[in-house]
């Protein structure tokens, strides 16, 4: 028994499936070719209306058989041949129609292809607006109550028909347009998922890149301003102190070799399978006394300084990787743009208050570049890049140059606040 049900339902999909595609066919080469379909169509109906005359069907059901066979043969055609237009000119077709009908139910000759009226009542329904229906209305039942007056005793045969033809014909239109918006609205709403998704898939690379661009910014940035420091430093120290020279290139090439491991690392994630691709943590708050001291060992002397104590809170990844990339972005930026005072200095101070992180790098380098006196080093890709970390856990960024005075040297500070709340937006 249940073999039967299966190939039962098997042949019913194979055949709901044919049909599907013979109406998908029709429909398509008449959205390609709907003047041709047009007249084939109408040719059918005129061809039905003439045969139903000629042979003499339209007396059986005819209220007065007798009634002028010419004025048929004129009503035949007149209901027939105007549904070449009842796509475009659905009520101006009616509208034709509605002297013929007149004619059609005061001689009593009620011929059949008075029904054909329905067909544009159809396509009324099916694509023009629900107040046309009305006129489509008024239109077809003004002449059936007009013979109904004339043939008392025929009214069941003028006007409960034809009322039941328009009302199935409106349903079906209703339905059909119905089941077409539908469908249309369903189509709409996946192309504009898919363009939506397709712009989430666009945005989140664009996001990708600009955080690859940063690492990349901070890791060969810094790197490289602690291996120009350390080659300055060994060129000055190769003529009075050999020693201190041979040091200077030692922890160049160290340097170097770190810099090219995170930079093959950071693009074999890019390059290679996720599940293949080689990872370490990301720096974290304890990596830096290992940052200071490369910096230091660049002849950057940096101190820092912990006020208060770190909460739970605070040791997520994500906040401890922005301050740890702040810091060294900050500390790279006077290796670059400090200037080459003997009394260049460096210093970071860690603040930890109940409800967010303080962290405040300040240096006595220049603070300023050019005769217009304009700030120097936030212009670059470095003060936005630390801006845009800070954003990702609704912290704040500033920077600028500190101005001599009697408390306070000239140079340059940087001052990032992050709230302790693990919510990054």
């Amino acid at each position: 028994m249940t073999d039967e049900n299966e190939e039962r339902a098997s042949n019913t999909t194979a055949l709901t499936g044919h049909v599907q595609d013979v109406l998908h066919r029709v429909r398509a080469f008449d959205t390609r070719h709907p003047a041709v379909w047009n007249v084939l169509l109408t040719g059918v109906w005129v061809v039905s209306a003439v045969l139903d005359f000629t042979s003499g069907g339209w007396r059986t059901v005819a209220v007065n058989p007798h009634a002028p066979e010419p004025v048929v043969l004129m009503m035949c055609l007149a209901f027939s041949v105007p549904l070449l237009w009842r796509r475009t000119h659905p009520l101006a077709v009616l509208t034709f129609m509605l002297p013929f009908s007149l004619v059609n139910v005061w001689t009593g000759a009620v011929v059949q292809a008075a029904y054909f009226q329905q067909i544009v009542v159809l396509n009324i329904a099916l694509r023009q607006p629900v107040r046309a229906l009305a006129w489509a209305a008024a239109l077809t039942t003004a002449p059936l109550v007009v013979g109904s007056l004339r043939f008392p005793h025929g009214w069941d045969l003028l006007f409960v028909p034809h009322v039941w033809a328009f009302a199935l014909a409106a349903l079906v239109g209703i339905a059909f347009r119905t089941r077409r918006e539908y469908t249309a609205a369903l189509v709409d709403r996946a192309h504009r998922l898919e363009r939506e998704r397709d712009q989430q898939a666009r945005l989140a690379a664009a996001a990708e890149r600009t955080r690859i661009a940063r690492e990349m910014h901070d890791i060969i940035g810094h790197n490289l301003s602690v291996i120009t420091g350390l080659a300055d430093g060994g060129a000055y120290a190769a003529a009075k102190n050999p020693d201190r020279a041979a040091q200077a290139l030692e922890a160049i090439g160290t340097t170097s070799r770190q810099a090219l491991t995170e930079l093959r690392r950071l693009l074999g994630v890019l390059r290679d399978h996720p599940a293949e691709a080689e990872r370490t943590p990301q720096p974290t708050l304890d990596d830096l006394d290992a940052l200071l001291t490369d910096v230091r060992a660049a002849g950057l002397p940096v101190r820092l300084r912990v006020r208060g104590t770190p909460p739970p809170t605070a040791a997520t990844a994500g906040r401890q990787l922005t301050v740890y990339r702040v810091v060294q972005e900050s500390l790279t930026n006077t290796l670059k743009h400090g200037g080459p005072e003997p009394s260049l200095t460096a210093e970071i101070t860690l603040i930890y208050r109940p409800t967010e992180l303080e962290v405040l790098i300040t240096d006595t380098g220049t603070p300023v570049n050019g005769p217009a006196g304009e700030p120097g080093r936030g212009t670059g890709q470095g003060i936005t890049g630390m801006r845009e970390r800070a954003s990702l856990y609704d912290g704040t960024l500033e920077a600028g140059p500190r101005r001599p005075g009697t408390a306070s040297p000239a140079g340059w500070w940087v001052r990032l606040r992050l709230p302790l709340e693990d919510t990054p937006s």
